[in-house]
């Protein structure tokens, strides 16, 4: 049993290297999924923050947590499109005739998901710092931010899996995401809920984006996040558990029964 369980963590270290490697060889992924975040960023900040009242004077403070999530869900196309690419390709088949675990493939592209988006956010927090991002939060804090994210991306990306592993054609692969991007737009990523008219306001503050947000802002302003980091957890472990047991439906009827 010992045995099994460090070739399935061997093969799951081989598969994200070899993901990895299709990443830092193609570094305009990275450079794609950053573009429009900060772009965005900029666009609120120095055209729209003026006339956007958010009861704080550092725009970019209030903004940033938003702009987060909005990589996040640019960021996980990429995943639907590496993994609809690898299915096309006969790359599952390929590596299933080796002796390797089944599910090591699949969970080279998650992990992939998770340290390639890090590295986006990373990338857009240095940005948010040059145009006057400050945190007085402390390391716990951001530990709490960085799990969040984490958290975040991880469910999102299972959501991928479902549709690079089923999805017809490129475009379907990746179409998904669009919804996602677009969410923060309907939340309290931009502009306070209260100032939204009351059906909208209505779906803004029972949506995941809103708490998740809040929590993220509370987090890094060091004051209390009150019951929204529950809920932004909550929302993000019940889209992990749901999305991750329809990606591996997927994926053992797309690709195990190919092989039988």
């Amino acid at each position: 049993m010992e045995t099994a369980k460090n070739h399935f963590f061997t093969d799951i270290s081989v598969m994200l290297g070899r993901s990895m490697r299709h990443i830092f060889r193609s570094m305009d992924t990275i450079i794609t999924v950053c573009i429009t975040p900060i772009a965005m960023m900029l666009l609120f900040v120095y055209v729209l923050g003026g006339a956007i009242q958010t009861g704080t004077d550092n725009y970019v403070n209030y903004l940033l947590p938003g702009i987060l999530l909005m990589a996040i869900a640019s960021g996980i196309a990429y995943t639907a499109y590496r993994l609809f690419m690898d299915k096309q390709r006969g790359i599952f088949e390929r590596f299933h005739t080796m002796p390797i675990s089944r599910s090591a493939l699949l969970w080279g592209h998650v992990l992939t998901s998770l340290v390639s988006n890090a590295i986006s956010l990373i990338v857009i927090i240095l940005v948010a710092l040059i145009m006057g991002f400050r945190s007085s939060a402390g390391i716990l804090p951001w530990l709490a931010v960085a799990g969040i994210l984490a958290l975040f991306t991880l469910a999102l990306t299972w959501v991928a899996a479902i549709s690079g592993l089923s999805a017809k054609t490129i475009e379907g692969a990746s179409a998904f995401s669009y919804p996602l991007i677009f969410l923060p737009f309907i939340s309290s990523a931009f502009v306070p809920t209260e100032s939204m008219p009351s059906i909208v306001r209505a779906f803004a503050e029972n949506q995941p984006v809103t708490s998740i947000v809040n929590a993220i802002r509370a987090l890094l302003a060091d004051q209390p996040v009150g019951n929204d980091i529950w809920i932004a957890l909550a929302w993000c472990v019940g889209i992990l558990l749901v999305a991750y047991f329809f990606a591996m439906r997927v994926y053992k009827k797309r690709v195990y029964k190919k092989r039988v």
